[in-house]
Protein backbone atom coordinates (compact mmCIF):
# COMPACT_ATOMS: atom_id res chain seq x y z
CA UNK A 1 0.00 0.00 0.00
CA UNK A 2 1.09 3.56 -0.89
CA UNK A 3 -0.05 5.41 2.41
CA UNK A 4 2.12 8.44 4.03
CA UNK A 5 0.94 10.15 7.00
CA UNK A 6 1.55 13.76 8.07
CA UNK A 7 0.64 15.94 10.75
CA UNK A 8 0.13 19.71 9.74
CA UNK A 9 -1.69 22.27 12.09
CA UNK A 10 -3.53 19.83 14.72
CA UNK A 11 -4.89 18.14 12.32
CA UNK A 12 -3.26 13.80 11.03
CA UNK A 13 -3.56 13.79 7.51
CA UNK A 14 -3.22 10.14 5.77
CA UNK A 15 -2.70 9.88 2.01
CA UNK A 16 -3.18 7.21 0.12
CA UNK A 17 -1.86 6.92 -3.55
CA UNK A 18 -4.01 5.08 -5.95
CA UNK A 19 -3.92 4.16 -9.55
CA UNK A 20 -7.14 4.42 -11.57
CA UNK A 21 -7.41 0.97 -12.77
CA UNK A 22 -5.91 -0.91 -10.03
CA UNK A 23 -7.90 -3.93 -8.39
CA UNK A 24 -5.19 -3.34 -5.40
CA UNK A 25 -6.08 0.09 -4.79
CA UNK A 26 -9.66 -0.38 -4.49
CA UNK A 27 -8.95 -2.59 -1.73
CA UNK A 28 -5.97 -0.69 -0.09
CA UNK A 29 -8.73 2.26 -0.05
CA UNK A 30 -11.17 0.55 1.64
CA UNK A 31 -8.51 -0.89 4.35
CA UNK A 32 -7.08 2.16 4.74
CA UNK A 33 -10.66 3.93 5.71
CA UNK A 34 -11.87 1.49 7.70
CA UNK A 35 -8.67 0.81 10.06
CA UNK A 36 -8.01 4.40 10.56
CA UNK A 37 -11.51 5.59 10.90
CA UNK A 38 -11.20 9.23 10.10
CA UNK A 39 -13.24 12.49 10.45
CA UNK A 40 -13.06 13.29 6.60
CA UNK A 41 -12.79 11.62 3.57
CA UNK A 42 -11.03 13.29 0.66
CA UNK A 43 -11.36 12.36 -2.59
CA UNK A 44 -9.39 13.53 -5.77
CA UNK A 45 -12.66 14.99 -7.56
CA UNK A 46 -14.06 17.63 -8.32
CA UNK A 47 -18.40 18.00 -8.39
CA UNK A 48 -18.03 17.20 -12.02
CA UNK A 49 -16.03 13.95 -12.28
CA UNK A 50 -17.77 13.08 -8.88
CA UNK A 51 -21.24 13.17 -10.97
CA UNK A 52 -19.97 11.51 -14.15
CA UNK A 53 -18.25 8.69 -12.23
CA UNK A 54 -21.72 8.47 -9.87
CA UNK A 55 -23.94 8.78 -13.15
CA UNK A 56 -23.26 6.38 -15.60
CA UNK A 57 -26.06 8.17 -18.59
CA UNK A 58 -23.92 11.90 -17.32
CA UNK A 59 -24.08 12.17 -21.63
CA UNK A 60 -27.85 11.68 -21.99
CA UNK A 61 -27.86 14.96 -20.25
CA UNK A 62 -25.50 17.19 -22.16
CA UNK A 63 -27.47 20.25 -23.76
CA UNK A 64 -25.92 20.63 -27.36
CA UNK A 65 -26.99 23.93 -28.33
CA UNK A 66 -25.58 24.90 -24.29
CA UNK A 67 -22.60 24.11 -25.24
CA UNK A 68 -22.64 25.69 -28.95
CA UNK A 69 -24.08 29.03 -27.09
CA UNK A 70 -21.43 29.20 -24.89
CA UNK A 71 -18.05 28.67 -26.77
CA UNK A 72 -17.44 25.22 -24.70
CA UNK A 73 -16.89 23.11 -27.79
CA UNK A 74 -13.33 22.47 -27.29
CA UNK A 75 -13.74 22.09 -23.34
CA UNK A 76 -16.60 19.34 -24.54
CA UNK A 77 -14.07 17.59 -26.68
CA UNK A 78 -11.35 17.47 -24.08
CA UNK A 79 -13.70 16.09 -21.93
CA UNK A 80 -15.30 13.52 -23.70
CA UNK A 81 -11.61 12.09 -24.93
CA UNK A 82 -10.22 11.83 -21.48
CA UNK A 83 -13.72 10.16 -20.55
CA UNK A 84 -13.21 7.87 -23.57
CA UNK A 85 -9.80 7.12 -23.04
CA UNK A 86 -10.16 5.89 -19.58
CA UNK A 87 -13.00 3.97 -19.95
CA UNK A 88 -10.46 2.07 -23.04
CA UNK A 89 -7.91 1.43 -20.77
CA UNK A 90 -10.58 0.29 -18.02
CA UNK A 91 -12.30 -1.75 -20.42
CA UNK A 92 -8.46 -3.49 -21.30
CA UNK A 93 -7.56 -3.92 -17.89
CA UNK A 94 -11.54 -5.15 -16.39
CA UNK A 95 -11.24 -2.51 -13.86
CA UNK A 96 -13.80 0.63 -14.22
CA UNK A 97 -11.77 4.21 -13.92
CA UNK A 98 -12.10 5.59 -10.69
CA UNK A 99 -13.15 3.00 -8.92
CA UNK A 100 -10.97 3.54 -6.10
CA UNK A 101 -12.75 7.25 -5.59
CA UNK A 102 -16.24 5.23 -6.02
CA UNK A 103 -15.41 2.97 -2.85
CA UNK A 104 -13.78 5.62 -0.76
CA UNK A 105 -17.15 7.13 -1.15
CA UNK A 106 -19.09 3.78 -0.42
CA UNK A 107 -16.91 3.08 2.52
CA UNK A 108 -17.51 6.57 3.76
CA UNK A 109 -21.20 6.67 3.16
CA UNK A 110 -21.50 3.28 5.25
CA UNK A 111 -19.79 4.58 8.29
CA UNK A 112 -21.28 8.13 8.57
CA UNK A 113 -17.76 9.40 7.42
CA UNK A 114 -18.07 13.09 6.09
CA UNK A 115 -16.87 13.05 2.51
CA UNK A 116 -14.84 16.06 0.28
CA UNK A 117 -14.24 16.54 -2.93
CA UNK A 118 -10.68 17.75 -2.96
CA UNK A 119 -9.53 18.38 -6.53
CA UNK A 120 -10.28 21.39 -8.74
CA UNK A 121 -13.43 21.40 -11.03
CA UNK A 122 -11.40 19.56 -14.27
CA UNK A 123 -13.40 22.51 -16.47
CA UNK A 124 -11.27 25.22 -14.63
CA UNK A 125 -8.02 23.83 -15.41
CA UNK A 126 -8.44 23.59 -18.49
CA UNK A 127 -9.56 26.75 -19.11
CA UNK A 128 -6.64 28.27 -17.29
CA UNK A 129 -4.30 25.93 -19.00
CA UNK A 130 -6.55 27.66 -21.93
CA UNK A 131 -5.78 30.93 -21.26
CA UNK A 132 -1.73 30.21 -20.46
CA UNK A 133 -1.24 28.95 -23.98
CA UNK A 134 0.14 30.43 -26.95
CA UNK A 135 -1.18 30.28 -30.62
CA UNK A 136 1.23 27.85 -31.43
CA UNK A 137 0.83 25.87 -28.16
CA UNK A 138 -3.13 25.93 -28.87
CA UNK A 139 -2.93 24.71 -32.43
CA UNK A 140 -0.78 21.87 -31.18
CA UNK A 141 -3.02 20.74 -28.97
CA UNK A 142 -5.73 20.51 -31.05
CA UNK A 143 -3.65 18.76 -33.11
CA UNK A 144 -2.65 16.31 -31.03
CA UNK A 145 -6.04 15.49 -29.65
CA UNK A 146 -7.17 14.06 -32.87
CA UNK A 147 -3.92 11.99 -33.33
CA UNK A 148 -2.93 10.82 -29.42
CA UNK A 149 -6.52 10.14 -27.88
CA UNK A 150 -7.00 7.85 -31.28
CA UNK A 151 -3.92 5.66 -31.27
CA UNK A 152 -4.31 2.03 -30.82
CA UNK A 153 -2.23 0.40 -28.05
CA UNK A 154 -3.61 -3.09 -28.69
CA UNK A 155 -0.07 -4.40 -29.15
CA UNK A 156 1.03 -1.42 -25.87
CA UNK A 157 -1.29 -3.36 -23.19
CA UNK A 158 2.19 -3.91 -21.17
CA UNK A 159 3.64 -0.64 -21.79
CA UNK A 160 0.64 1.03 -20.78
CA UNK A 161 0.52 -1.04 -17.46
CA UNK A 162 4.51 -0.43 -16.75
CA UNK A 163 3.62 3.63 -17.12
CA UNK A 164 0.73 3.59 -14.74
CA UNK A 165 2.35 1.56 -12.39
CA UNK A 166 2.92 4.65 -9.90
CA UNK A 167 0.17 6.85 -11.55
CA UNK A 168 -3.56 7.43 -12.21
CA UNK A 169 -4.98 8.00 -15.82
CA UNK A 170 -5.66 11.90 -15.55
CA UNK A 171 -2.79 12.67 -14.35
CA UNK A 172 -0.59 11.06 -16.42
CA UNK A 173 -2.23 12.32 -19.35
CA UNK A 174 -2.33 15.99 -18.13
CA UNK A 175 1.86 14.93 -17.31
CA UNK A 176 2.08 14.36 -20.89
CA UNK A 177 0.55 17.40 -21.96
CA UNK A 178 2.50 19.07 -19.60
CA UNK A 179 5.73 17.83 -21.45
CA UNK A 180 4.16 18.66 -25.06
CA UNK A 181 3.25 22.07 -24.24
CA UNK A 182 5.83 23.71 -21.26
CA UNK A 183 3.53 26.93 -20.65
CA UNK A 184 0.98 25.34 -19.14
CA UNK A 185 2.82 22.22 -16.40
CA UNK A 186 2.09 25.08 -13.51
CA UNK A 187 -1.59 24.76 -14.00
CA UNK A 188 -2.07 21.47 -15.11
CA UNK A 189 0.19 19.76 -12.15
CA UNK A 190 1.64 22.51 -9.65
CA UNK A 191 -1.73 24.35 -9.17
CA UNK A 192 -3.82 21.10 -8.41
CA UNK A 193 -1.27 20.05 -5.78
CA UNK A 194 -1.34 22.97 -4.22
CA UNK A 195 -5.25 23.11 -4.54
CA UNK A 196 -5.70 20.11 -3.41
CA UNK A 197 -3.70 20.73 -0.35
CA UNK A 198 -5.65 23.67 0.62
CA UNK A 199 -8.79 21.30 0.17
CA UNK A 200 -7.28 19.10 2.55
CA UNK A 201 -6.26 22.00 5.34
CA UNK A 202 -9.73 23.62 4.98
CA UNK A 203 -11.49 20.65 6.03
CA UNK A 204 -13.09 20.57 9.61
CA UNK A 205 -11.77 16.75 10.56
CA UNK A 206 -9.02 16.09 13.07
CA UNK A 207 -8.26 13.35 11.45
CA UNK A 208 -8.50 12.88 6.96
CA UNK A 209 -7.56 10.64 4.71
CA UNK A 210 -6.95 11.47 1.54
CA UNK A 211 -7.50 9.18 -1.67
CA UNK A 212 -5.39 10.44 -4.27
CA UNK A 213 -3.40 9.19 -7.16
CA UNK A 214 -0.05 7.92 -7.16
CA UNK A 215 1.55 10.78 -9.17
CA UNK A 216 0.02 13.42 -7.12
CA UNK A 217 1.61 12.61 -3.60
CA UNK A 218 4.73 14.37 -3.75
CA UNK A 219 3.12 17.32 -4.77
CA UNK A 220 1.07 17.29 -2.01
CA UNK A 221 3.23 16.68 0.76
CA UNK A 222 5.25 19.42 -0.71
CA UNK A 223 2.46 22.17 -0.70
CA UNK A 224 1.36 20.97 2.71
CA UNK A 225 4.50 22.07 4.18
CA UNK A 226 3.94 25.25 2.47
CA UNK A 227 0.47 26.73 2.68
CA UNK A 228 -0.33 28.96 5.23
CA UNK A 229 -3.80 27.88 7.71
CA UNK A 230 -4.76 31.33 7.71
CA UNK A 231 -4.24 32.29 4.09
CA UNK A 232 -6.00 28.70 2.78
CA UNK A 233 -9.59 30.49 1.52
CA UNK A 234 -7.81 32.96 -0.28
CA UNK A 235 -5.44 30.71 -2.25
CA UNK A 236 -8.63 28.18 -2.60
CA UNK A 237 -10.48 31.32 -3.91
CA UNK A 238 -7.40 32.41 -6.28
CA UNK A 239 -6.69 29.27 -7.54
CA UNK A 240 -10.43 28.92 -9.16
CA UNK A 241 -10.20 32.11 -11.05
CA UNK A 242 -10.39 31.84 -14.66
CA UNK A 243 -8.48 35.27 -16.07
CA UNK A 244 -9.63 35.72 -19.71
CA UNK A 245 -6.11 36.82 -21.01
CA UNK A 246 -6.23 39.13 -24.21
CA UNK A 247 -4.12 37.21 -26.95
CA UNK A 248 -2.71 38.72 -30.32
CA UNK A 249 -5.49 36.94 -31.63
CA UNK A 250 -8.33 38.99 -29.72
CA UNK A 251 -6.52 42.03 -31.27
CA UNK A 252 -6.89 40.41 -34.71
CA UNK A 253 -10.45 40.18 -34.19
CA UNK A 254 -10.57 43.81 -33.72
CA UNK A 255 -8.66 44.87 -36.58
CA UNK A 256 -9.76 42.75 -38.99
CA UNK A 257 -13.16 44.77 -39.09
CA UNK A 258 -11.45 47.88 -39.15
CA UNK A 259 -8.95 47.01 -42.14
CA UNK A 260 -12.23 45.81 -44.20
CA UNK A 261 -13.89 48.64 -44.11
CA UNK A 262 -11.02 50.84 -44.47
CA UNK A 263 -10.50 49.30 -47.73
CA UNK A 264 -14.30 49.54 -48.92
CA UNK A 265 -14.59 52.85 -48.15
CA UNK A 266 -11.04 53.67 -49.30
CA UNK A 267 -11.59 51.96 -52.68
CA UNK A 268 -15.46 53.61 -53.11
CA UNK A 269 -13.38 57.60 -52.42
CA UNK A 270 -10.34 56.32 -54.81
CA UNK A 271 -11.49 53.76 -57.31
CA UNK A 272 -15.88 54.33 -57.62
CA UNK A 273 -18.54 52.18 -56.53
CA UNK A 274 -17.76 49.53 -58.65
CA UNK A 275 -14.68 48.88 -56.91
CA UNK A 276 -15.94 49.26 -53.56
CA UNK A 277 -18.91 46.30 -54.58
CA UNK A 278 -16.63 44.42 -55.53
CA UNK A 279 -14.38 44.57 -52.46
CA UNK A 280 -17.59 43.27 -51.09
CA UNK A 281 -18.71 40.52 -53.29
CA UNK A 282 -14.76 39.02 -53.34
CA UNK A 283 -15.01 39.09 -49.36
CA UNK A 284 -18.97 37.09 -49.31
CA UNK A 285 -17.05 34.45 -52.07
CA UNK A 286 -13.94 33.49 -50.15
CA UNK A 287 -15.04 34.15 -46.72
CA UNK A 288 -18.19 32.27 -47.29
CA UNK A 289 -17.11 29.40 -49.81
CA UNK A 290 -14.10 28.37 -47.19
CA UNK A 291 -16.21 28.18 -44.35
CA UNK A 292 -19.03 26.11 -46.08
CA UNK A 293 -16.29 23.77 -47.37
CA UNK A 294 -15.66 23.27 -43.40
CA UNK A 295 -19.02 22.56 -43.08
CA UNK A 296 -19.11 20.30 -45.72
CA UNK A 297 -15.38 18.56 -44.34
CA UNK A 298 -17.79 17.84 -41.37
CA UNK A 299 -20.14 15.89 -43.39
CA UNK A 300 -22.99 18.80 -42.54
CA UNK A 301 -26.53 18.81 -43.61
CA UNK A 302 -27.17 21.33 -46.41
CA UNK A 303 -29.09 23.55 -44.68
CA UNK A 304 -26.14 23.76 -42.74
CA UNK A 305 -23.52 24.52 -45.41
CA UNK A 306 -25.81 27.21 -46.53
CA UNK A 307 -26.17 28.79 -42.93
CA UNK A 308 -22.28 28.35 -42.94
CA UNK A 309 -21.77 30.32 -46.19
CA UNK A 310 -24.35 33.05 -45.34
CA UNK A 311 -23.23 34.03 -41.80
CA UNK A 312 -19.14 33.45 -42.49
CA UNK A 313 -18.86 36.87 -44.22
CA UNK A 314 -20.84 38.39 -40.84
CA UNK A 315 -19.17 36.66 -38.16
CA UNK A 316 -15.72 37.20 -39.91
CA UNK A 317 -15.95 40.78 -39.21
CA UNK A 318 -17.59 40.42 -35.82
CA UNK A 319 -14.99 39.04 -32.75
CA UNK A 320 -18.06 38.28 -30.72
CA UNK A 321 -19.48 36.30 -33.05
CA UNK A 322 -18.44 32.51 -35.04
CA UNK A 323 -19.75 31.25 -37.98
CA UNK A 324 -19.59 27.74 -36.66
CA UNK A 325 -22.16 28.40 -34.22
CA UNK A 326 -24.59 29.10 -36.86
CA UNK A 327 -23.96 26.26 -38.82
CA UNK A 328 -23.94 24.10 -35.16
CA UNK A 329 -26.90 25.62 -34.50
CA UNK A 330 -28.96 24.31 -38.35
CA UNK A 331 -27.40 21.19 -38.03
CA UNK A 332 -28.84 20.73 -34.52
CA UNK A 333 -32.42 21.65 -36.12
CA UNK A 334 -31.95 19.45 -39.03
CA UNK A 335 -30.32 16.82 -37.50
CA UNK A 336 -31.20 16.65 -34.17
CA UNK A 337 -29.36 13.67 -31.87
CA UNK A 338 -31.30 10.42 -30.95
CA UNK A 339 -30.83 9.53 -27.24
CA UNK A 340 -29.22 6.21 -28.86
CA UNK A 341 -26.55 9.24 -29.89
CA UNK A 342 -25.86 9.98 -26.76
CA UNK A 343 -25.73 6.81 -25.14
CA UNK A 344 -23.09 5.97 -28.02
CA UNK A 345 -20.88 8.80 -26.85
CA UNK A 346 -18.76 6.37 -24.21
CA UNK A 347 -17.77 4.54 -27.58
CA UNK A 348 -16.37 6.86 -29.84
CA UNK A 349 -12.60 5.17 -30.07
CA UNK A 350 -12.06 6.60 -33.63
CA UNK A 351 -12.13 9.35 -35.93
CA UNK A 352 -14.38 7.68 -37.83
CA UNK A 353 -16.96 7.70 -34.90
CA UNK A 354 -16.57 11.70 -34.72
CA UNK A 355 -18.41 11.35 -38.18
CA UNK A 356 -20.63 9.10 -37.62
CA UNK A 357 -22.03 10.37 -34.18
CA UNK A 358 -24.63 13.42 -34.46
CA UNK A 359 -23.83 14.85 -31.68
CA UNK A 360 -19.80 15.04 -32.10
CA UNK A 361 -20.49 15.43 -35.56
CA UNK A 362 -22.14 18.72 -35.15
CA UNK A 363 -19.25 19.80 -32.60
CA UNK A 364 -17.51 19.01 -36.06
CA UNK A 365 -19.81 21.04 -38.03
CA UNK A 366 -18.89 24.31 -35.49
CA UNK A 367 -14.99 23.30 -35.59
CA UNK A 368 -14.35 23.03 -39.26
CA UNK A 369 -16.54 25.83 -40.08
CA UNK A 370 -14.60 28.18 -38.08
CA UNK A 371 -11.32 27.26 -39.04
CA UNK A 372 -12.80 27.52 -42.88
CA UNK A 373 -13.95 31.11 -42.07
CA UNK A 374 -10.48 32.01 -40.40
CA UNK A 375 -8.51 30.08 -43.78
CA UNK A 376 -10.85 32.32 -45.93
CA UNK A 377 -10.08 35.68 -43.82
CA UNK A 378 -6.61 35.14 -43.59
CA UNK A 379 -6.69 34.70 -47.64
CA UNK A 380 -9.21 37.44 -48.61
CA UNK A 381 -7.61 40.29 -46.70
CA UNK A 382 -4.20 39.88 -48.73
CA UNK A 383 -6.01 39.47 -51.63
CA UNK A 384 -8.15 42.36 -51.43
CA UNK A 385 -5.04 44.22 -50.14
CA UNK A 386 -3.30 43.96 -53.89
CA UNK A 387 -5.86 44.84 -55.90
CA UNK A 388 -5.10 48.19 -54.83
Amino acid sequence: MTKETIKIGGKKVIIVGTVHISKESVEEVREAIESEKPDVVGVELCQSRFESLKNAKKWEETNIVDIIKQGKVFLFLINLLLSNYQKRLGDKFGVKPGSEFIEAIRVAEEGNTKIALIDRDIQVTLKRAWSNMGIKEKMKLMFSLFLGFFEEAEDEAEDIIEKLQDKDIVNELLNELAKEIPSVKETLIDERDRYIASKIIESDGKKIVAVVGRGHMDGIKRALGTINNETVKEEIKELEVVVQKKSVLTYIGYLIPILFFGLVVYGFFDKGLDFALNVMFMWIIVTGSTAAIGAAIAFAHPVSILVAFIAAPITTLHPALASGWFAGLAEVKYRKPTMKDFEELNNINSLGDLWHNRVTRIILVVAFTNIGGTIGTLYALPYLISLF
